[in-house]
């Protein structure tokens, strides 16, 4: 997964941008995920980020025989949109998904709380690791465009406006990064 850079003061910076992308993930529970069905619609929905682990840049679990796992059979390339409604900063993710059965890995993420979408069936079927309805969704990110706030909103208003002195009535709160390539493998 990792690529070396030709000199360090780049690696340094990609891994820096990489960070701040986490850090901005990290702190929302929930993505929306886009998939394309076989229509060529497209649906999002919501889905629980699982905590970081290798093999994978974001991990989600889903059900065995739910549409999404079809729709990304049929075409991996997926969207996940985060939002943080209290600073307003927002990530983009397009990446390519896969479906993993891997029960060592469904046991090294596994979290109690998935029994919520898992209720007890009896038998193996208890929302418990060896659940065969669980499966996870790998996903690699292939390109994020994120925003990020540098400071809070009404700090921001009030240096733009003085700072500035114009007519413009548009503060600059934060700035929008991308990262692709080689920034992603790092």
């Amino acid at each position: 997964m990792s690529r070396k850079a030709p000199d360090a003061a780049p690696a340094t910076a990609v891994f820096d941008e990489v960070d701040q992308l986490y850090e901005l993930i990290e702190d929302i529970e929930v993505a929306m995920m886009t998939t394309r069905r076989r229509d060529g619609s497209l649906v999002s929905r919501p889905m629980a980020t699982q905590r970081r682990a290798d093999g994978a840049h974001f991990w989600f679990v889903g059900r065995e025989s739910s549409p999404k796992l079809a729709e990304i059979v049929a075409d991996p390339n997926i969207n996940l949109a985060y939002y943080k409604e209290r600073t307003r900063e927002w990530v983009s993710v397009s990446g390519v998904a896969r479906v993993v059965r891997d029960r060592s890995k469904i046991r090294e993420l596994y979290e109690p709380t998935w029994k919520v979408w898992f209720p007890d069936e009896g038998g193996v079927r208890d929302g418990g690791p060896e659940d065969p309805r669980i499966v996870l969704i790998a996903v690699e990110a292939r390109s994020a465009h994120f925003m990020r706030v540098d400071k809070p909103a009404p700090v921001v208003l009030f240096d733009e406006y003085g700072r500035r002195g114009s007519r413009d009535p548009r503060p600059e709160v934060a700035r929008i990064r991308r990262l692709s390539g080689d920034a992603l493998d790092a």
